[in-house]
């Protein structure tokens, strides 16, 4: 059934759960990621660690999909996939790359933009080690991004890999690990009533310090 452009145009919802004020903020924003990443957890937020990764092209071609943020301190935050995916093969032409993280049900997002570099080897090999089996050998079955002929095909490959693996540690594919995305602009959106949304922007400067800043929803 098509649905009636005036009934998407009336999808709405009014946002009234919290306020965001720049004088309450953490002095950083990893301190204040932190703040919010507790409450989503908290909060029951399925996934609160999802998250929208947008890439681009040296000319600027984007895409985005949802990944999950599997890390994040001072330095930055990490994610894992494969190098020659789709979003591999844009980040090592164009090493920039945008976060995008929604809690719906806390009326909250945040944006984060920042250049892009692999982490150690070391650390993709240990986080490649510590999740399930089955998703090992997935990531070694799957040449992520290129076309296939049926999902038989991928079933095929990975009861191989079963029987190849099943008494055998799963070796990391040298094509697979981390990213960490080192902020220059962090953005926390709280939602509020009349569309009066709270955007606070945490800014890079050239001393290596933050610039707090309130924009206009």
């Amino acid at each position: 059934m098509a649905l009636s452009k005036e009934t998407i145009q009336n999808l709405r919802q009014e946002y009234k759960a919290a306020r965001l004020s720049e004088n309450e903020v953490a002095p950083d924003p990893i301190s204040q990621f932190a703040k919010w990443f507790t409450e989503a957890m908290d909060g029951g937020i399925f996934e609160p660690n999802a998250m929208t990764v947008a890439t681009a092209t040296p000319d600027g071609k984007p895409s985005a999909r949802i990944m999950l943020m599997k890390g994040f301190d001072e330095s930055g935050f990490t994610f894992y996939t494969n190098y020659l995916s789709r979003k591999g093969r844009e980040l090592n032409k164009n090493p920039n790359a945008a976060l995008l993280f929604f809690w719906g049900e806390l009326e909250r997002q945040v944006r984060i933009e920042g250049h892009i570099e692999k982490v150690s080897k070391e650390d993709s090999e240990r986080y490649f080690h510590s999740r399930p089996k089955q998703s090992q050998l997935g990531a070694l079955a799957s040449q992520q991004s290129q076309e296939v002929g049926s999902r038989e095909v991928l079933e095929s490959a990975l009861e191989r890999l079963q029987t190849e693996y099943q008494d055998k540690e799963v070796p990391k594919p040298s094509h697979w690990g981390g990213y960490i995305v080192k902020p220059q602009i962090v953005e926390f959106w709280q939602g509020g009533p009349g569309r009066l949304h709270d955007r606070i922007v945490y800014k890079k400067t050239n001393k290596n310090t933050w610039k707090i800043v309130r924009l206009a929803p």
